[in-house]
Protein backbone atom coordinates (compact mmCIF):
# COMPACT_ATOMS: atom_id res chain seq x y z
CA UNK A 1 0.00 0.00 0.00
CA UNK A 2 2.89 2.30 0.98
CA UNK A 3 4.62 1.20 -1.84
CA UNK A 4 1.65 2.36 -4.36
CA UNK A 5 1.12 5.93 -2.27
CA UNK A 6 4.84 6.19 -3.31
CA UNK A 7 4.15 5.82 -6.66
CA UNK A 8 1.09 7.98 -7.23
CA UNK A 9 3.47 10.53 -5.42
CA UNK A 10 5.92 10.01 -7.97
CA UNK A 11 3.66 10.15 -10.84
CA UNK A 12 1.85 13.01 -9.81
CA UNK A 13 4.79 14.88 -9.46
CA UNK A 14 6.27 13.60 -13.00
CA UNK A 15 3.48 15.05 -14.24
CA UNK A 16 3.48 18.21 -12.15
CA UNK A 17 7.09 19.13 -13.98
CA UNK A 18 5.93 18.26 -17.16
CA UNK A 19 2.81 20.35 -17.52
CA UNK A 20 5.11 23.27 -15.91
CA UNK A 21 7.57 22.37 -18.48
CA UNK A 22 5.44 22.50 -21.39
CA UNK A 23 4.06 25.84 -19.68
CA UNK A 24 7.56 27.70 -20.11
CA UNK A 25 7.90 26.08 -23.68
CA UNK A 26 4.50 27.62 -24.86
CA UNK A 27 5.67 30.85 -23.33
CA UNK A 28 8.62 31.36 -24.92
CA UNK A 29 7.57 29.94 -28.24
CA UNK A 30 4.77 32.57 -28.15
CA UNK A 31 6.77 35.28 -27.43
CA UNK A 32 7.92 36.09 -30.69
CA UNK A 33 4.60 35.98 -32.59
CA UNK A 34 4.03 39.36 -33.73
CA UNK A 35 1.24 39.34 -36.58
CA UNK A 36 1.43 42.23 -38.28
CA UNK A 37 -2.24 42.57 -39.47
CA UNK A 38 -4.11 45.71 -39.99
CA UNK A 39 -6.58 46.46 -36.82
CA UNK A 40 -8.74 49.05 -35.66
CA UNK A 41 -6.85 49.68 -32.24
CA UNK A 42 -3.43 48.30 -30.09
CA UNK A 43 -4.29 47.66 -26.28
CA UNK A 44 -1.42 48.58 -24.73
CA UNK A 45 -1.45 46.38 -21.01
CA UNK A 46 -0.09 49.01 -18.29
CA UNK A 47 2.73 48.80 -16.71
CA UNK A 48 4.60 51.29 -13.47
CA UNK A 49 4.16 54.53 -13.55
CA UNK A 50 7.88 56.49 -12.78
CA UNK A 51 6.40 59.88 -11.04
CA UNK A 52 4.51 61.25 -13.59
CA UNK A 53 6.26 59.77 -16.14
CA UNK A 54 5.94 56.13 -17.77
CA UNK A 55 8.74 53.00 -16.03
CA UNK A 56 10.93 52.01 -19.14
CA UNK A 57 8.38 49.12 -19.22
CA UNK A 58 5.68 51.23 -20.36
CA UNK A 59 7.42 53.52 -22.59
CA UNK A 60 9.05 50.44 -24.87
CA UNK A 61 5.41 48.99 -25.07
CA UNK A 62 3.94 52.77 -25.89
CA UNK A 63 7.03 52.82 -28.77
CA UNK A 64 5.67 49.35 -30.13
CA UNK A 65 2.28 51.16 -30.09
CA UNK A 66 3.17 54.06 -31.89
CA UNK A 67 5.27 52.50 -34.66
CA UNK A 68 1.92 49.80 -35.02
CA UNK A 69 0.08 53.56 -35.20
CA UNK A 70 2.35 55.65 -37.54
CA UNK A 71 3.02 52.74 -39.97
CA UNK A 72 -0.70 52.18 -40.77
CA UNK A 73 -1.48 49.19 -38.72
CA UNK A 74 -3.60 50.62 -35.90
CA UNK A 75 -6.12 53.17 -36.16
CA UNK A 76 -6.43 54.12 -32.46
CA UNK A 77 -4.29 53.57 -29.56
CA UNK A 78 -6.18 51.95 -26.11
CA UNK A 79 -3.66 52.83 -22.77
CA UNK A 80 -4.54 50.82 -20.02
CA UNK A 81 -4.28 50.51 -16.04
CA UNK A 82 -5.05 52.80 -13.67
CA UNK A 83 -3.35 54.24 -10.62
CA UNK A 84 -1.26 52.40 -8.70
CA UNK A 85 -0.18 52.96 -4.85
CA UNK A 86 1.84 56.31 -4.20
CA UNK A 87 1.44 57.12 -7.71
CA UNK A 88 0.09 60.72 -8.61
CA UNK A 89 -1.26 59.82 -11.94
CA UNK A 90 -2.79 56.17 -13.73
CA UNK A 91 -0.57 54.28 -15.87
CA UNK A 92 -2.91 54.74 -18.96
CA UNK A 93 -2.61 59.15 -18.65
CA UNK A 94 1.04 58.69 -18.45
CA UNK A 95 1.33 56.10 -21.35
CA UNK A 96 -1.15 59.18 -23.32
CA UNK A 97 1.16 62.01 -22.36
CA UNK A 98 3.75 59.80 -23.66
CA UNK A 99 2.41 59.15 -26.92
CA UNK A 100 1.04 62.51 -27.63
CA UNK A 101 4.54 64.12 -27.12
CA UNK A 102 5.55 61.52 -29.26
CA UNK A 103 3.23 63.27 -32.13
CA UNK A 104 -0.05 60.77 -31.31
CA UNK A 105 -3.22 62.83 -31.79
CA UNK A 106 -4.90 63.03 -28.46
CA UNK A 107 -7.92 61.73 -30.23
CA UNK A 108 -6.33 59.30 -30.89
CA UNK A 109 -5.43 57.45 -27.65
CA UNK A 110 -8.03 56.45 -25.54
CA UNK A 111 -7.98 55.79 -21.96
CA UNK A 112 -8.52 52.58 -19.62
CA UNK A 113 -8.07 53.82 -16.29
CA UNK A 114 -9.50 51.40 -13.54
CA UNK A 115 -7.34 48.20 -14.17
CA UNK A 116 -4.96 47.08 -11.49
CA UNK A 117 -3.69 43.94 -13.54
CA UNK A 118 -3.60 42.13 -16.47
CA UNK A 119 -7.37 40.55 -17.08
CA UNK A 120 -8.68 43.73 -16.09
CA UNK A 121 -6.73 45.68 -18.50
CA UNK A 122 -7.76 43.39 -21.02
CA UNK A 123 -11.65 43.01 -20.22
CA UNK A 124 -12.08 46.70 -19.31
CA UNK A 125 -10.63 48.05 -22.44
CA UNK A 126 -12.35 45.32 -24.72
CA UNK A 127 -15.57 47.27 -22.81
CA UNK A 128 -14.31 50.47 -24.09
CA UNK A 129 -13.18 48.91 -27.65
CA UNK A 130 -17.19 47.92 -28.03
CA UNK A 131 -18.39 51.34 -26.91
CA UNK A 132 -16.26 52.77 -29.84
CA UNK A 133 -17.15 50.62 -32.56
CA UNK A 134 -13.28 48.59 -32.22
CA UNK A 135 -13.96 45.39 -33.05
CA UNK A 136 -10.53 43.77 -34.46
CA UNK A 137 -7.44 44.62 -31.28
CA UNK A 138 -3.90 44.06 -31.45
CA UNK A 139 -2.74 43.18 -28.12
CA UNK A 140 0.56 45.11 -26.83
CA UNK A 141 3.26 43.71 -24.41
CA UNK A 142 6.17 42.28 -23.84
CA UNK A 143 7.33 39.37 -24.98
CA UNK A 144 6.97 37.01 -22.60
CA UNK A 145 3.86 38.36 -21.20
CA UNK A 146 1.98 37.97 -24.20
CA UNK A 147 0.97 33.80 -24.03
CA UNK A 148 -1.24 34.64 -21.40
CA UNK A 149 -2.60 38.12 -22.08
CA UNK A 150 -3.72 37.04 -25.96
CA UNK A 151 -4.92 33.35 -23.91
CA UNK A 152 -7.55 35.44 -21.97
CA UNK A 153 -8.17 38.00 -24.77
CA UNK A 154 -9.60 34.93 -26.97
CA UNK A 155 -11.41 33.98 -23.79
CA UNK A 156 -13.10 37.63 -23.48
CA UNK A 157 -14.00 37.29 -26.90
CA UNK A 158 -11.85 39.37 -28.76
CA UNK A 159 -10.66 39.01 -32.14
CA UNK A 160 -7.41 39.42 -30.88
CA UNK A 161 -3.78 39.68 -32.61
CA UNK A 162 -0.13 39.48 -30.88
CA UNK A 163 2.13 41.87 -31.13
CA UNK A 164 4.99 42.01 -29.08
CA UNK A 165 7.26 45.24 -28.54
CA UNK A 166 10.43 44.72 -29.96
CA UNK A 167 12.70 46.60 -27.41
CA UNK A 168 11.59 44.69 -24.29
CA UNK A 169 13.72 46.04 -20.84
CA UNK A 170 14.35 42.32 -20.49
CA UNK A 171 16.69 41.34 -22.73
CA UNK A 172 19.13 39.55 -20.59
CA UNK A 173 18.80 35.78 -18.83
CA UNK A 174 19.19 37.91 -15.90
CA UNK A 175 16.31 39.80 -16.23
CA UNK A 176 14.28 37.57 -18.79
CA UNK A 177 14.39 34.64 -16.28
CA UNK A 178 11.85 36.17 -12.94
CA UNK A 179 9.61 37.28 -15.79
CA UNK A 180 9.45 34.16 -17.38
CA UNK A 181 8.91 32.33 -13.48
CA UNK A 182 6.17 34.66 -12.75
CA UNK A 183 4.29 34.34 -16.39
CA UNK A 184 4.39 30.43 -15.68
CA UNK A 185 2.94 30.97 -11.62
CA UNK A 186 0.25 33.37 -13.40
CA UNK A 187 -0.90 31.12 -16.14
CA UNK A 188 -1.10 28.25 -14.04
CA UNK A 189 -3.13 29.88 -11.82
CA UNK A 190 -5.12 31.56 -14.69
CA UNK A 191 -6.07 28.26 -16.17
CA UNK A 192 -6.76 26.91 -12.38
CA UNK A 193 -9.42 29.61 -12.22
CA UNK A 194 -10.74 29.08 -15.61
CA UNK A 195 -11.52 25.23 -14.56
CA UNK A 196 -13.95 26.74 -11.75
Amino acid sequence: MLRRLRIGALAAVFILVLYLLYTAYSIVSFADKNERVRSDAAIVLGAAVWGEEPSPVLAERMNHAIWLYNNGYVAKIIATGGIGDGDAISEAEAAKRYAVQKGIPEVDVILEVESRITEQNLEYAYAIARQNHLRTLTIVSDPLHMKRAVHMAKDLGMEAYSSPTQTSVYQSMRTKFPFLLREIFFMVGYQVKMLF
